[in-house]
């Protein structure tokens, strides 16, 4: 999965492909797409918010890995 950051041009918001992304899926200027967009959470948040829990927290940590 490609991260990208949405940016402003003129009055318009852009968000720029990076270039293995682009070559990967062959895409070529002015081509339609069909893409979905989902917000990047930051984790560090969650962080020690279940200490009452009784879970390793090195395995948690690995399951939310697997999703990555």
């Amino acid at each position: 999965m490609a991260i990208s950051i949405v940016r402003k041009s003129g009055n318009s918001t852009v968000l720029v492909l990076p270039p293995e992304f682009v070559r990967e899926r062959k895409l070529r200027i002015g081509e339609t797409v069909e893409f979905e967009v989902f917000k990047k959470t930051d984790l560090s948040k969650l962080w020690g918010i279940s200490r009452h829990l009784k879970i390793d927290a090195q395995k948690a940590k690995n399951e939310l890995r697997k999703e990555w």
